[in-house]
């Protein structure tokens, strides 16, 4: 007699079996699933009522307004890849922190933060940082595998230092799984987690990685200072001093700004993910058209301006016209706004203008590019989405819930072992799959019971902090070998001279670290749980 437990067992085995052989993702999830509901249907061991929440499922999706914001946010990670921000960075930091050993490795770091707080995208950041970096860094005589390892780790940065579209999704799926624990717990009036409170819970570990990271660093120039070599100082051009800051200002201003607009908004309360990631996309687009023509970059300049200051404006006054009864104060504020409004059209208008007769370097429109990258990316994360929704149905059809549930509660240890394991089986998929199968598969089965389980009498686990734990552990899984995708986006842009090998023992110091951060986190919680907790208590 075959039950639901074995058929269970052979669904996961089925789907991550296809998911080695390359076969596409949305696919495997979605066939998976749907082939093994009708299987159990047949064997009498499934309702298929269940698949008729399908499309109620990918309803609910398409009118998620959350998850607007991730092809927002890819739109702004691409548009600040194509207008080169990260080759200005990285040129004018290396001759900042050149003429100190391992300075090239601290510019990387900083860099790969900076690119993390504005764009959140982890492909195109280790992807640009190794065709810009590693050539430098290795005709300059330093290690190959600090030098790589640095590349990778950094690069990663955006899978934790919001805006991230890591966190994006995470937050979607715990608020969902929150809500759900809640309810089992009796509670009909459930508290709930947004994204806003994992970017704020994210914050001070993903500047806590940074400079674990330049420690790391420091230490490795000390003890092996002739494997990480300054740069004379004659070579760094660094002579014209005004000149040299002016560039330096000019290169640190665009992410400087789009940070604190995109971010201060979420953190501040005055603007949601999604409205954060419009606020960014525009930023982007005025960027990319202000360094296409910066003779001509006088009105975007008015028209990136024009945004912050609405902005302000939106954060002292009530802009809402459809109000019955408007004081004199809002109503001066409203009519200053569209006022600006039409500054910041104009200014839009001359980056859509520029970025489309522009060309990148396959030769294509800047903004033409821009728009089909969006799109690939944006409907890969979707359909991974939708056929997520057809395995979870299906597991949860076949009883799923209570028998992982059931291993959870019955793990030594308690709550602890059930943490313990949930974070080594996310490690470990971490080395096959992407992070959105894991997000997308593994958080809405676990999430719910985690949350309902105690961590002290009467104490739950804060789902922030379960939350960042999880996303710094997917982030590991990023760089750990064999698989880790980092390796592979570096791999594929490295020179032929720097063996595989190489990338992989750089890593590990990196991995050491990581491990070393969710250590930290388990014993000092309040790293991530303090700022959101000040901010929106």
């Amino acid at each position: 007699m075959i039950s639901p437990e074995m058929l269970l067992g052979l669904m996961f085995l089925t789907a991550f079996g296809l998911l080695l052989t390359g076969f596409p993702v949305a696919f495997v999830l979605s066939g998976t699933g749907a082939l093994f509901a009708f299987i159990g249907a047949g064997l009498g061991i499934f309702d298929l009522s269940l698949i008729g929440a399908f499309p109620q499922r990918i309803f609910g999706t398409m009118t998620n307004e959350v998850l607007v914001a991730v092809p927002l946010f890819v739109f702004m990670g691409v548009m600040l890849e194509r207008s080169r921000v990260a080759e200005e960075l990285l040129d004018n930091m290396g001759r900042l922190f050149g003429s100190l050993p391992g300075g090239l490795g601290f510019s990387v770091c900083i860099v790969g933060a900076l690119l993390a707080a504005s764009t959140g995208i982890v492909g195109a950041t280790v992807v640009t940082m190794g065709l810009l970096s590693l050539p430098t860094m290795l005709k300059r005589g330093y290690s190959v595998s600090f030098a790589t390892g640095t590349i990778a780790a950094s690069g990663t940065l955006g899978q934790i230092i919001p805006p991230s579209i890591v966190l994006v999704l995470l937050g979607e799926q715990l608020s969902n799984s929150y809500q759900t624990a809640q309810f089992a717990m009796g509670i009909f009036s459930p508290d709930t987690i947004t994204a806003n409170d994992l970017f704020a819970g994210a914050l001070f570990p993903g500047l806590m990685l940074v400079g674990m990271y330049i420690l790391y660093q420091i230490v490795f120039a000390i003890i092996w200072p002739h494997k990480v070599p300054p740069i004379p100082r004659e070579e760094l051009n660094t002579e014209d001093k005004a000149a040299f800051i002016r560039s330096l200002m000019s290169s640190l201003f665009a992410p400087l700004i789009l940070i604190l607009a995109v971010l201060g908004s979420i953190l501040s309360g005055l603007a949601t993910p999604t409205e954060a990631a419009a606020v960014g996309s525009v930023g982007s687009l005025l960027l990319a058209g202000y360094r296409i023509a910066p003779e001509k970059g006088r009105m975007i300049i008015v028209g990136g301006l024009a945004l912050f200051v609405m902005l302000g404006i939106a954060a002292n006054f009530d802009l809402r016209v459809a109000r019955d009864v408007i004081p004199m104060t809002d109503k001066i504020a409203i009519g200053i706004c569209m006022i600006l409004s039409l500054l910041l059209i104009n200014g839009v208008w001359l980056g859509v203008k520029r970025t489309f007769g522009a060309m990148d370097r396959t030769n294509n429109p800047i903004l033409v590019s821009v728009m089909r990258s969006t799109m690939k990316i944006s409907s890969m994360v979707f359909i991974i989405l939708v056929g997520a929704a057809m395995f979870s149905l299906a597991f949860r059809g076949f009883g799923g819930d209570d028998y992982i549930a059931g291993i959870l509660v019955d793990m030594p240890g308690g709550t602890i072992g059930a943490i313990l394991l949930v974070m080594l089986v996310m490690f470990i998929m971490g080395f096959f799959l992407d992070f959105l199968e894991i997000v997308f598969i593994v958080v809405p089965i676990v999430a719910p019971i985690l949350l309902q389980m105690e961590i002290a009498p009467g104490v739950y686990m804060s789902p922030v902090w379960l939350g960042v734990m999880m996303a710094i552990n997917l982030q590991t899984s990023f760089l750990t070998p064999p698989f880790g995708f980092a390796l592979f986006y570096l791999r594929g842009v490295a020179p032929p001279s720097v063996k595989t090998m190489d990338i992989y023992k750089g890593v590990i110091p990196f991995v050491m670290i990581q491990l070393l951060a969710l250590v930290l986190l388990w014993f000092y919680p309040e790293i991530s749980t303090w700022l959101p907790n000040y901010i929106y208590s």
